[in-house]
């Protein structure tokens, strides 16, 4: 009985919906239309109850209809010094009418200053619609044609924190919308003035240079170049002072790393003096300002990092000259393998700095707040335009890596290439520094080298087989020249593993023979000196003792070949034999 009790009540209720929708359906138009109306105004607009009561009548030169004329409007009028009318571009609406009047101009008078000094506004890139719809003929943008109410003018930071600076369109009832500075940003303007406000300095300015003179105030063409001349004497003292620091310890490390940091240093303390006299000094205005401050941040991020690179530089020279001095073929691998890693380790630290420093640069002055959807969409492009224009430093630079990470050749390395005894005396980003035997540079691209085949006399160790040649008659004892080659060579300090000398005839023709000598040297230059001196002593020793083992030439003249003047005719050259009688016209 229960359940049928409940079944009638869903049912008398579902009828009762019925029954109520065709009375829903038939409302008297106006009512849901009117408040939908009313949503879309107020996404247009902030609607108000009252404006800025407390002010006078709004002058006729005040245009508040668009965010473009609002601005232009605000700029005229407080450069005219005509602060109660800029005023009615504020929207007050946080202060008692009482205070609208007096307060009012003066929060005018220290907005213009604000955005005079703190970032350069460009009116023509306001919008020039009632709505500040965006336009967009191209139709990428999904927002292009949605109205707006709200736009940021300037984002000023104060001690960390961010303040914006905003106009909003308000309307009140039954009048026409407008565009004023918004009630947040009026009440930050007080803090803001005091943060970007006139220095000490401006205030004993007189008015009279304070007027504009292109997009600078006279007394700014007069006072920035006497400010780039004082930050100039500041740089050109300190690098003086590092010059003099310098010389004090002309032989040592910090010498060294003091010479070459005299120009970044000068450079970063003249940052640093700007800044604080632009802080606590003199205040220029935004157009000024801004450009000293980017100028600022960029000699700041370079000098930091050319002076870190230096300080590398310094360290990898030290730890050169104490665990690998000069730089041959003569020291152990695991030294010059050293070397070469702290030579990949400065270009990667190179690289990371230049990072570091575009990084820090591009969010300093905010550019990627600015350009980064530009950028990212373009980012294809510019890969393109970068690998075309900068293939071959692209190429050395990647080709540079592959030789720090394969090590086919190590710093201290010596190299044959291209018919060229060279030692590696560096391996950099985008070239190899060999030095020739005779102390000359040779300076070879990094994508060059490694395409070209080389030999590594180094790759191994440093031991060589160095050989000798000498051709000599065919009846010089070998035996002789052998005992007196093993005598020599073991007598040179730089002949090691005496065990694999030897010496032999490799060629022979109808009147020499060729005598070859193998040596094992401690390193190739010093087994060419080793070969060059065992030469020597092994040709005077058969130039004192068997001269007729030079080869030599015999010319042998028969009574035929004698003419009847007495004259040979036609000379004839044959080798002797053996005991054989040099009588019978035979002519040596």
């Amino acid at each position: 009985m229960g359940a049928w009790r409940l079944l009638a009540v869903w049912v008398v209720m579902a009828m009762a919906i019925l029954m109520a929708a065709p009375g829903m359906a038939q409302m008297p138009e106006g009512v849901g239309e009117d408040d939908s109306e009313r949503e879309s105004e107020e996404r247009e607009w902030f609607p108000l109850d009252a404006l800025n009561t407390g002010l006078d009548e709004t002058p006729d030169e005040v245009r508040r209809q668009t965010p473009r004329e609002s601005i232009r409007s605000f700029m005229q009028l407080t450069a005219n010094h005509e602060y109660s009318a800029a005023a009615h571009l504020l929207n007050l609406s946080e202060l008692d009418e009482a205070e609208q009047q007096q307060q009012g101009a003066e929060l005018a008078r220290q907005l213009a200053s604000v955005l005079k000094r703190g970032e350069w506004i460009n009116v023509s890139n306001l919008p020039s619609r009632q709505d500040a719809a965006i336009e967009d003929p191209s139709g990428q943008n999904p927002r292009a044609g949605e109205p707006r109410r709200s736009l940021e003018l300037a984002s000023l930071e104060v001690n960390g924190d961010a303040y914006e600076i905003r106009l909003g369109r308000y309307r009140v009832e039954e009048e026409d919308p407008v565009w004023l500075i918004s009630e947040d940003s009026v009440a930050s303007i007080p803090l803001l003035y005091e943060e970007f406000g006139p220095s000490l300095l401006e205030t004993y300015i007189p008015e009279r240079f304070k007027t504009s003179l292109g997009m600078l105030e006279v007394w700014e063409w007069i006072a920035i170049p006497i400010f780039l001349l004082l930050i100039g004497l500041v740089g050109w003292s300190i690098f003086g002072l590092v010059g003099l620091l310098s010389s004090w310890s002309p032989n040592g490390v910090l010498s060294i790393f003091a010479g070459r940091i005299r120009g970044p240093m000068a450079l970063l303390v003249m940052a640093f003096v700007a800044q604080v006299l632009l802080d606590y000094v003199v205040s220029f205005t935004a157009v000024a300002t801004t450009f000293i401050r980017v100028l600022l941040i960029i000699l700041i991020a370079w000098g930091v990092g050319t002076i870190a690179l230096r300080l590398v530089d310094t360290v990898l020279l030290k730890v050169t000259r104490r665990f690998v001095g000069e730089i041959d073929d003569t020291k152990p691998k695991d030294e010059r393998q050293l070397l070469t890693s702290l030579y990949a380790l400065r270009r990667v630290i190179i690289l990371l700095t230049v990072v570091a420093v575009g990084v820090y640069v591009l969010s300093q002055i905010q550019l990627f707040e600015t350009l980064g959807m530009s950028l990212l969409a373009s980012a294809s492009v510019l890969a393109v335009l970068v690998g075309i224009a900068g293939q071959a430093v692209l190429g050395n630079i990647l080709s540079s890596f592959q030789v720090s990470l394969a090590k086919p050749i190590r710093i201290g390395d010596l190299v044959m290439f291209e018919g060229q005894w060279c030692y590696v005396e560096g391996i950099f980003y985008t070239f190899i520094r060999l030095r020739i035997w005779d102390e000359r540079r040779l300076i070879v691209p990094v994508t060059y080298f490694v395409s070209k085949p080389f030999e590594n006399l180094s790759i191994k160790n440093a031991k060589m087989y160095r050989q000798l040649e000498l051709v000599l008659h065919l009846s010089a004892d070998v035996q002789v020249i052998r005992e007196k080659f093993e005598e020599f060579a073991k007598e040179e300090e730089n002949v090691v593993e005496h065990h694999k000398l030897c010496c032999y005839v490799t060629g022979q023709t109808e009147k020499a023979q060729t005598v070859t000598c193998y040596l094992m040297a401690s390193d190739p230059f010093a087994g060419w000196i080793a070969e060059m001196q065992i030469r020597e002593r092994l040709m005077t020793f058969i130039r004192n003792n068997h001269p007729e083992w030079w080869p030599r030439d015999i010319v042998v003249l028969s009574q035929q070949d004698i003419a009847k003047d007495g004259k040979p005719e036609k000379p004839r050259v044959r080798v002797p034999v053996e005991g054989e009688n040099k009588g019978d016209g035979a002519v040596e």
